[in-house]
């Protein structure tokens, strides 16, 4: 019999440790894919972060390297500079790159490092036990917002694709989801993409996943799938804010 589906070669046999309901499982496939579909694996290094993800060394087959917290796109520039023929990615949290991490993120965006970032975006700070993060929404619960985001004390989310789409210097920013089969699709388009520009030399991409936390947002599954639907995208609009190849075709 003809196999039609199977595990991708770039994830090893590790059970995840992701709490039920989780989309970092799903997320972590995509990458595998990609790196499977490109035929990367052997000269691939991932860099695990701190957060939820800070086992991904265990569940990715390519070498990987532990990063302090926030310090992955700098050691990822410092990995891709002395190995310029690997391909380097780092795979974080938000609370992990938009908030300790933000200057690195920033800084390695507008030097256009030749890099992939895969950035999981679940508005919560998810391994340390719900706190409020750089992205949680206007009015929602957290931990740290027992009331909701007051965002007259604590400001409003960071909207992490548009501000780095506002520099010069990256090549491509998208974002996507993960809550339903027509998302999945689209977000395994950009990631591949993502990691395809890296092995031209493009330089800087970086891809934001807007994922969930059951757990943490004291939902079920299904409920966290619909508020991604119905909360989540709304405000993180899904779709491409920066791609200079598109913008190279048209000027053409």
């Amino acid at each position: 019999m003809k196999t039609v589906f199977s595990k991708p070669k770039a994830l090893t046999n590790a059970p995840l440790h992701y709490c039920p309901g989780c989309t970092h499982g799903i997320i972590h496939r995509l990458v595998a894919e990609a790196i499977d579909e490109l035929g990367i694996l052997g000269k691939t290094v991932g860099v695990a972060p701190v957060g939820c993800s800070v086992m991904a060394y265990d569940y990715f087959a390519c070498d990987m390297v532990e990063a302090a917290h926030g310090r992955a796109p700098a050691v990822a520039t410092g990995l891709k500079r002395a190995m310029p023929d690997n391909v380097i990615f780092t795979y974080q949290g938000d609370g992990d790159l938009a908030s300790i991490g933000m200057a690195e993120t920033i800084h390695a965006a507008t030097r256009n490092e030749n890099i992939t970032i895969i950035f999981v975006n679940n508005a919560i700070y998810g391994m340390t036990g719900g706190q409020m993060a750089p992205t949680s929404l206007p009015g929602q619960v957290t931990q740290t917002s027992p009331y909701g985001r007051d965002v007259s004390a604590c400001g409003l989310p960071i909207k992490v694709s548009e501000l780095l789409a506002s520099l010069d210097a990256p090549y491509y920013i998208e974002r996507v989801a993960v809550n339903n089969v027509k998302n999945i699709r689209n977000a395994k388009k950009a990631i591949l993409k993502a990691f395809k520009n890296q092995t031209e030399n493009k330089g800087f991409s970086l891809v934001e996943v807007v994922s969930t936390c059951p757990t943490n947002w004291g939902m079920t599954p299904q409920n966290a799938l619909k508020w991604v639907d119905e909360k989540m995208i709304p405000y993180y609009p899904l779709g491409v804010y920066k791609d200079k190849g598109a913008e190279e075709k048209e000027d053409k």
